[in-house]
């Protein structure tokens, strides 16, 4: 299948990093590594910063509820990955660079 970027230019094929970014997802989502694998730097640190916050102020109420959060999105983010087709993921996360969900 040619992929087709939003301006109508023909995209070289790309190999899907699907498998690996959603099992890392739900296994070290909290730390952002999905995202780093498939380039979001920025993302990856906000994910990984706000796990560290969250330990750090872990005796505070609101560390006890922020640690569930990245936790949280890394396992919706690895399960949306792994239900995409492999060209449906290159399209929406590689070639589109749709950074959340």
């Amino acid at each position: 299948m040619q992929v087709v970027d939003e301006n109508g230019n023909t995209v070289p094929q790309e190999s899907s990093k699907r498998i690996v970014a959603g099992i890392l997802g739900i296994l070290l989502g909290q730390l952002g590594i999905h995202k780093f694998i498939l380039g979001y730097t920025r993302e990856g640190i906000i994910l990984l910063g706000l796990t560290f916050f969250s330990y750090l102020s872990m005796c505070l109420v609101i560390g006890a509820f922020l640690i569930f959060i990245p936790w949280v999105i890394g396992i919706i983010e690895g399960i949306i990955y792994l239900t995409k087709s492999d060209d449906e993921f290159i399209y929406t996360y590689q070639t589109n660079k749709k950074p959340w969900f």
